[in-house]
């Protein structure tokens, strides 16, 4: 079983891996939260760098089924098994106990905070994008925990949104990202070119507008205007292509509209580092 860093194996056969010893860990409970959390973090890094590869979510669909069956049909007891625990444990015990990660991007990547804090709101996982000028931060916010999906922006010309909406690909409609090449390597493929078609997109309005605090403005702004999304949209999220791009429409009181985009890239991997078992919830 590799370890966080391995490189040698194919991304397919670290997510079938790692998808195996997490089923194998839901069943027999073989590990405690910490390393729990790691590997299920470990298998979505995984499951997005083999996407980027050029795999199918079909195949990764039919491997995490085959992974589920395997797992049980494996004795807890077996020796295998406690042999693949004890080497999942060295590989991962280290990386368990990390307050902060960084995961890159093709265009922007994210950063994730699990650090604690019961006093101020803070950035749990956040993507910082400027686009022509106008800066957007968007990504999951709270104080002991992450529980608030948010955008927040500052227009150079100093315009007021008075809603927002969040655009994303359906889903229940389709079957995988809109990516638009025209020729380009995958990798260079500017964002409103990985947004998803007309009549392909799902949408979720903003539940609550305020002035952005202190605790969320980054260094260099002095103010901004936050959006609360719905919490299922994070959900939503996580279960897109990393290649994408979502979109945020924030919409002015002369009815004009500005879109912002930002990259899906590893959010799920993220989001399942915030969710370490062993963190107190909002």
């Amino acid at each position: 079983m590799a370890g966080p860093g391995r490189a040698a194996a194919s991304s397919l056969d670290l997510y079938n891996e790692r998808a195996i010893m997490s089923a194998v860990d839901a069943r027999c409970g073989l590990f405690d939260p910490a390393i729990g959390s790691a590997l299920n973090v470990a298998k979505y890094q995984a499951r997005g760098a083999a996407l980027r590869a050029g795999t199918d979510a079909a195949t990764l669909q039919q491997v995490s089924q085959r992974a589920q069956t395997k797992a049980y049909s494996i004795s807890c007891a077996s020796p295998d098994i406690a042999k693949a625990a004890e080497r999942v444990r060295t590989a991962f015990e280290g990386y368990a106990r990390m307050l902060k990660m960084d995961y890159p991007g093709d265009i922007v990547g994210w950063k994730a905070d699990r650090g604690s804090s019961t006093v101020a709101l803070r950035w749990r996982l956040t993507q910082d994008v400027t686009q022509n000028g106008d800066r957007l931060l968007f990504g999951l916010a709270g104080r002991s925990g992450a529980n608030a999906l948010l955008a927040l922006t500052h227009f150079k010309n100093g315009q007021v949104p008075y809603s927002a909406r969040l655009v994303i690909r359906d889903g229940q409609l389709t079957v995988g990202p809109f990516l638009d090449a025209r020729g380009a390597p995958p990798r260079t493929i500017p964002l409103d070119r990985r947004f998803a078609a007309n009549g392909a997109q799902t949408s979720f309005t903003a539940e609550a507008r305020s002035s952005a605090g202190s605790d969320l403005l980054p260094k260099g702004l002095t103010s901004g205007w936050a959006f609360r999304f719905p919490a299922e949209a994070a959900s939503q999220i996580a279960m897109l292509d990393p290649r994408e791009a979502i979109a945020i429409d924030f919409i002015f009181p002369d009815d004009s509209i500005h879109r912002l985009y930002v990259e899906v890239g590893d959010f799920a991997a993220g989001r399942a580092f915030l969710q370490s078992a062993n963190r107190p919830a909002d």
